[in-house]
Order: structure tokens, then sequence, then C-alpha cells
């Protein structure tokens, strides 16, 4: 019985771990301003194609 309790702790210990990394990564992208999205395209665009 008390290797489920340790197994449910490690899975919302996993879950919410998941979670943080997710919400950091969409502040992130959420941080950068239609302009900035607009000059990195650009920028990729003039430079030559990666093989």
């Amino acid at each position: 019985m008390k290797l489920w309790k340790v197994l449910g702790v490690a899975g919302v210990a996993g879950v919410a771990a998941t979670g943080a990394i997710i919400a950091r990564g969409q502040r992130q992208r959420a941080q950068v301003t239609p302009d900035e999205v607009r000059a990195k395209l650009q920028e990729r665009l003039k430079a030559p194609p990666k093989h």
C-alpha cells in the first residue's frame, strides 16, 4: 500500500513540474512583440538555406 502512495506523490510532482515548465515557456513567448517576430522571420528569409 505504501508503494502506491509513493507512486501517486511522484506522479503528482511530475505533473506539477511539467505544468510549471509549460507555463514558463508560454510567458516567454507572450513577451515577444509582433514586431520582434516579424523581424526574426525576415532575418530567416534573408539567410541562406541550411542543409
